[in-house]
């Protein structure tokens, strides 16, 4: 836990890469924008015909696509996006449109490479909704060229042993870059991420968080654990060294998923986060912002009882579109 905080007060320089901008100009900041607010199959779900879906199949607006947050540095041009999820077509487009409106459309002669325009994809687990999305950068898709995609090393050695994924690697598609927990990883000279270890139910990789920091600013993003007393860490600590959390909402309350036992999904309850944080100060609830949440979680329902409940006690759900600056 020391090393974690240490490393997320350190200076960052600003970035030599940067153009250079009229001195009474300060250069844009860098930004986090979310794409996607939904559990791993999205809202509304596969198959679902209950009412929780039916308003959402009926009034396209209600969608939402799988949770997944993108980095931007307005400055040099950077993009990075944490998690391929079974989105990845519709979130790249909705990143494309918010950082390069009005681009012209790329010649058929152009480099694969320039159609993606990524700087690297970040994984936090073997989970369908946050890796999946790396078929489309395959020889059926793009046909990329070594996107650089950082992970863990056993969601590395995951993606390098089993098809269709050993083939990204093999055809150089992707080109996988090692993560080590607490270890941060400089971006550029204006940004840098740290992967965090939290529990999960990691069959396939282990799985993380990550915190994002600017010069002076950070988010945490973490949209999948286990109940906080299986973490050796404290949430609260971390929220505390955060501007923004972006925090596991999977479930509202417990009896949620019908027919189910919830001891296999483990996930903490919003309201169980919310009474966690209930003597916190306003200024430490309002950093919290729940994300990837199930099709049955009825705060997904922006006039809902549960929405309401969470914005009296001082907390928010994640919107798509919104963004977090990063001086």
């Amino acid at each position: 836990m020391a090393r974690f905080v240490s490393a997320l007060l350190l200076a960052v320089s600003v970035s030599a890469s940067a153009r250079p901008l009229p001195a009474s100009t300060p250069p844009p900041l860098p930004y986090v924008v979310v794409l996607g607010v939904a559990q791993d199959a999205g809202y509304p779900h596969a198959g679902c015909r209950k009412s929780c879906c039916a308003r959402a199949w009926s009034d396209p607006r209600l969608r939402r696509h799988v949770a997944s947050l993108a980095i931007v540095d307005p400055v040099s041009s950077e993009r990075w996006i944490i998690d391929a999820t079974p989105d990845f077509t519709a979130q790249l487009q909705r990143l494309n449109d918010l950082t390069m409106p009005g681009a012209r459309p790329l010649d058929a002669g152009s480099p694969i490479a320039s159609h993606l325009a990524l700087d690297g994809i970040l994984l936090t687990h073997a989970h369908i909704g946050h890796y999946t999305g790396l078929m489309y950068l395959g020889r059926e898709g793009i046909g990329a060229r070594r996107v650089p995609v950082y992970a863990m090393p056993r969601m590395k050695a995951f993606l390098e042993s089993n098809g269709p994924w050993s083939q990204l690697v093999s055809l150089e598609n992707i080109e996988l870059r090692p993560l080590a927990d607490g270890a941060r990883l400089r971006l550029n000279g204006r940004i840098s991420v740290t992967p965090i270890a939290v529990p999960h139910r990691d069959e396939f990789s282990e799985t993380v968080a990550f915190v994002i920091s600017g010069t002076k600013t950070s988010v945490l993003y973490l949209p999948d654990i286990d109940k906080w007393d299986r973490w050796s860490s404290s949430i609260e600590a971390i929220v505390a060294t955060v501007d923004r959390a972006y925090v596991d909402g999977t479930f509202y309350a417990d009896g949620e998923v019908a027919g189910r036992s919830m001891k296999e999904i483990p996930h903490p309850f919003v309201q169980e986060t919310m009474a966690r944080f209930a003597g916190s100060p306003g200024t430490e609830r309002s950093k919290i912002r729940f994300i990837h949440l199930n099709h049955t979680n009825p705060a997904l329902d922006p006039k809902g009882a549960a929405r309401k409940a969470i914005v009296r006690a001082g907390f928010a759900v994640a919107e798509e579109g919104e963004r977090f600056t990063l001086p």
